[in-house]
Protein backbone atom coordinates (compact mmCIF):
# COMPACT_ATOMS: atom_id res chain seq x y z
CA UNK A 1 0.00 0.00 0.00
CA UNK A 2 2.83 2.40 0.84
CA UNK A 3 4.42 1.78 -2.56
CA UNK A 4 1.29 3.07 -4.31
CA UNK A 5 1.43 6.27 -2.28
CA UNK A 6 5.14 6.89 -2.94
CA UNK A 7 4.61 6.27 -6.67
CA UNK A 8 1.68 8.69 -6.72
CA UNK A 9 3.62 11.35 -4.81
CA UNK A 10 6.63 10.82 -7.08
CA UNK A 11 4.50 11.32 -10.18
CA UNK A 12 2.96 14.48 -8.75
CA UNK A 13 6.41 15.81 -7.90
CA UNK A 14 7.62 15.01 -11.44
CA UNK A 15 4.74 16.91 -13.04
CA UNK A 16 5.09 19.95 -10.81
CA UNK A 17 8.88 20.11 -11.08
CA UNK A 18 8.67 19.92 -14.87
CA UNK A 19 6.36 22.93 -14.89
CA UNK A 20 8.49 24.85 -12.39
CA UNK A 21 11.69 24.27 -14.36
CA UNK A 22 10.08 25.18 -17.70
CA UNK A 23 8.06 28.19 -16.62
CA UNK A 24 9.33 29.70 -13.41
CA UNK A 25 13.09 29.32 -13.11
CA UNK A 26 14.76 31.99 -15.23
CA UNK A 27 18.40 30.92 -14.82
CA UNK A 28 20.07 31.01 -18.27
CA UNK A 29 22.37 28.14 -17.29
CA UNK A 30 19.45 25.71 -17.38
CA UNK A 31 19.36 24.09 -20.79
CA UNK A 32 16.99 21.49 -22.15
CA UNK A 33 16.14 19.43 -19.04
CA UNK A 34 13.77 16.48 -18.93
CA UNK A 35 12.76 14.73 -15.72
CA UNK A 36 12.92 11.03 -16.57
CA UNK A 37 11.84 9.72 -13.19
CA UNK A 38 11.31 10.38 -9.50
CA UNK A 39 11.93 7.90 -6.69
CA UNK A 40 10.48 8.84 -3.32
CA UNK A 41 11.55 7.06 -0.14
CA UNK A 42 8.88 5.25 1.84
CA UNK A 43 8.89 7.89 4.57
CA UNK A 44 8.70 10.69 1.95
CA UNK A 45 11.85 12.31 3.35
CA UNK A 46 13.80 12.26 0.08
CA UNK A 47 13.02 12.35 -3.61
CA UNK A 48 15.64 11.36 -6.17
CA UNK A 49 15.00 13.33 -9.33
CA UNK A 50 16.49 11.70 -12.43
CA UNK A 51 17.31 14.19 -15.17
CA UNK A 52 18.23 13.97 -18.80
CA UNK A 53 20.06 17.14 -19.81
CA UNK A 54 20.77 17.82 -23.47
CA UNK A 55 24.17 19.30 -24.25
CA UNK A 56 27.84 18.90 -23.56
CA UNK A 57 29.18 17.69 -20.24
CA UNK A 58 29.92 21.29 -19.24
CA UNK A 59 26.37 22.40 -20.14
CA UNK A 60 25.00 19.50 -18.10
CA UNK A 61 27.10 20.56 -15.10
CA UNK A 62 25.94 24.18 -15.47
CA UNK A 63 22.31 23.12 -15.62
CA UNK A 64 22.77 20.90 -12.57
CA UNK A 65 24.40 23.76 -10.63
CA UNK A 66 21.52 26.08 -11.52
CA UNK A 67 18.98 23.49 -10.40
CA UNK A 68 20.86 22.97 -7.13
CA UNK A 69 20.79 26.74 -6.56
CA UNK A 70 17.02 26.84 -7.14
CA UNK A 71 16.36 23.76 -5.00
CA UNK A 72 14.91 25.73 -2.05
CA UNK A 73 12.42 27.54 -4.28
CA UNK A 74 11.43 24.30 -6.00
CA UNK A 75 11.00 22.48 -2.70
CA UNK A 76 8.77 25.26 -1.34
CA UNK A 77 6.65 25.21 -4.49
CA UNK A 78 6.37 21.40 -4.42
CA UNK A 79 5.17 21.53 -0.81
CA UNK A 80 2.58 24.14 -1.66
CA UNK A 81 1.32 22.51 -4.85
CA UNK A 82 1.35 18.85 -3.81
CA UNK A 83 0.16 19.71 -0.28
CA UNK A 84 2.54 17.56 1.69
CA UNK A 85 3.02 18.03 5.40
CA UNK A 86 6.78 17.52 5.00
CA UNK A 87 8.27 18.20 1.60
CA UNK A 88 10.96 15.69 0.63
CA UNK A 89 14.56 16.75 0.17
CA UNK A 90 15.28 16.95 -3.56
CA UNK A 91 18.32 15.03 -4.80
CA UNK A 92 19.19 15.58 -8.46
CA UNK A 93 20.86 12.77 -10.42
CA UNK A 94 21.83 12.65 -14.09
CA UNK A 95 19.97 9.77 -15.77
CA UNK A 96 22.59 8.01 -17.82
CA UNK A 97 20.26 5.31 -19.13
CA UNK A 98 19.60 7.18 -22.39
CA UNK A 99 23.31 7.59 -23.06
CA UNK A 100 23.94 3.98 -22.05
CA UNK A 101 21.20 2.73 -24.36
CA UNK A 102 22.57 4.80 -27.22
CA UNK A 103 26.05 3.36 -26.67
CA UNK A 104 24.68 -0.21 -26.66
CA UNK A 105 22.75 0.48 -29.86
CA UNK A 106 25.84 1.86 -31.62
CA UNK A 107 27.88 -1.18 -30.54
CA UNK A 108 25.20 -3.56 -31.83
CA UNK A 109 25.06 -1.67 -35.13
CA UNK A 110 28.84 -1.93 -35.44
CA UNK A 111 28.73 -5.68 -34.70
CA UNK A 112 26.04 -6.24 -37.33
CA UNK A 113 28.01 -4.18 -39.85
CA UNK A 114 31.18 -6.13 -39.09
CA UNK A 115 29.32 -9.44 -39.48
CA UNK A 116 27.94 -8.25 -42.81
CA UNK A 117 31.47 -7.41 -44.00
CA UNK A 118 32.67 -10.90 -43.03
CA UNK A 119 29.88 -12.60 -44.99
CA UNK A 120 31.07 -11.04 -48.25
Amino acid sequence: MGNIRTNRVGEQIRKELSQIIQREIKDPRIGFVTITGVEVTGDLSQAKIYLSIFGSEEQQKDSLRALEKAKGFMRTEIGRRVRLRHTPELLFKIDESVEYGSRIESLLTKIHKDEGDQDE
